[in-house]
């Protein structure tokens, strides 16, 4: 008895599916199992980063700038109080000298 691949395509209950078959036919179309399937994974991960430290990118970039200004501005008192004691030093050695 000779099975040929036609007839093992044929199972008791019609013809068998393979599981890119069944994988097309599940997400081929507007399909409840897969629309739960994607709100439970949504939910799964948002509740997963909302339980991370984590902070919007908006207000990321936000405090990225706050800081670059806030640098800025310290290299800018650090060289004025730098030239005030280079003023000072002088004013103090033309003081001494005399």
């Amino acid at each position: 008895m000779q099975h040929d691949d036609k007839n093992n395509a044929q199972g008791e209950g019609g013809p068998r599916r393979s599981p890119a078959d069944l994988f097309e036919r599940l997400v081929g179309r507007d399909n409840p199992v897969i629309e739960q399937l994607d709100k439970n994974a949504r939910l799964l991960a948002q509740s997963a980063l909302s339980k991370l430290d984590v902070v919007p990118r908006s207000e990321f970039d936000a405090q990225t700038a706050v800081l670059q200004r806030t640098r800025q501005r310290i290299e800018e008192l650090e060289s004025k109080l730098e030239a005030l004691t280079q003023q000072l030093e002088g004013v103090e050695k033309g003081s001494t000298s005399q």
